[in-house]
């Protein structure tokens, strides 16, 4: 039997209890298709703090390293807001494990369910049938440039530092990802960028269209300035197919674009390097304010494993089963409260469970 090495970082607030429906999915799939799941569990985030001092300890970073992939749930809260240094901040465990995994591309798709089409901010005929795959660099950017930090300024006064730094490999190698997506997509990309107020950007545009036409002409290449595609994205959602970006604006691009899809507890994410595990987890936060209380929607968690099945561990048909599976308990009317509309049915974090297990049979 084919044996799989999973991490799992259930992480803080809701991650828990997202965490356990993955467990019962992975359980299916164990059943379903004769694999077994060797699953080590840690502490990442604000528990790992509390517990270890540490927001990601070197043991649990080495386990990680030595996966098959990494299923994490959310990490972060009020407890630990400005109450710890922050590089000992809940969300500096996740930066680290970005970071020390090289995890330089970060996949987030942006799918409306047809039966969650009406739950959209936006019109139905704008939404429905959207499908959107934001490719962001993760590994770079102003979230990682240097100099960086608050200095004391001499006159009085401080002042906060951020540098939006990339080299042009760092810009082809997620290009490739981009593009290589939209080959079995669409076959479009969008670029974003400010290549009209930032060098950074115009080096962004200047590289990704040399790559572009030395060997991806195939594929449709579109230039846009980030604001404007945050325009476009409540204008005409569906013009777009692979939206390639940098760190900063696809972590604000991407997370627009999860109400377009009815609620951020719907959105997966998928972050890869080269060769190593990939790390797999919800879009959405830790929602301190709803944690223990068993009404979390499991949906991202799910499809972020079932993304981990078809990017990690080549197991594409399973991830297919998982995927519908989703829809189906969505199409029968099962909503969490995130999602609930007149007509539907309400159930806990643990009912969602119970009718996508029940939808894959």
């Amino acid at each position: 039997m084919t044996t799989h090495n999973i991490m799992l970082l259930p992480g803080d607030g809701i991650g828990p209890e997202i965490m356990a429906q993955v467990r019962r999915v992975m359980a299916w799939v164990e059943g379903a298709y004769g694999v077994i799941f060797n699953v080590d569990e840690g502490l990442i985030g604000g528990c790992a703090y509390d517990a270890e001092g540490v927001p990601l300890s070197d043991e649990t970073l080495a386990k990680a390293k030595a996966s098959d992939a990494i299923v994490m749930g959310c990490v972060g809260g009020p407890k630990w807001d400005g109450k710890t240094d922050y590089d000992k901040r809940p969300e500096a465990g996740l930066l680290r494990l970005r970071k020390d995994l090289d995890l330089f591309a970060n996949l987030r798709p942006a799918m409306c369910f047809d039966a969650l089409a009406d739950a959209s901010s936006l019109k139905r005929d704008l939404v429905a049938g959207l499908d959107i795959l934001f490719v962001r660099e993760l590994a770079g950017g102003v979230y990682f440039g240097e100099p960086r930090g608050i200095e004391e300024l001499p006159g009085g006064g401080r002042i906060g530092i951020n540098t939006q730094r990339y080299t042009d490999a760092e810009i082809i190698r997620i290009s490739r990802v981009a593009f290589d997506m939209a080959r079995k997509r669409g076959g479009r990309v969008h670029s974003a960028e400010k290549a009209n107020v930032m060098e950074a950007g115009l080096l962004w545009r200047e590289e990704v269209t040399k790559l572009h036409a030395e060997e991806y002409s195939d594929v449709k290449l579109e230039h846009i300035l980030a604001d404007n595609c945050a325009m476009q994205l409540v204008k005409a959602p569906k013009q777009f197919d692979v939206i390639l970006t940098d760190n900063l604006f696809g972590d604000i691009l991407s997370d627009a674009a999860a109400m377009l899809t009815g609620s951020l507890g719907m959105l997966p994410s998928a972050s890869l390097g080269d060769g190593g595990p990939g790390l797999y987890e919800p879009v959405h936060g830790s929602a301190p304010d709803i944690a223990g209380q068993g009404i979390a929607n499991p949906i991202a968690a799910i499809l972020s494993f079932a993304m981990a099945l078809r990017y990690s561990l080549n197991m594409g048909d399973a991830a297919d089963k998982v995927e519908a599976a989703v829809s189906e308990a969505l199409a029968q009317g099962l909503r969490t409260g995130d999602l609930m509309s007149e007509g539907m049915t309400e159930v806990n974090t643990e009912g969602m469970g119970d009718g996508i297990l029940k939808a894959l049979g």
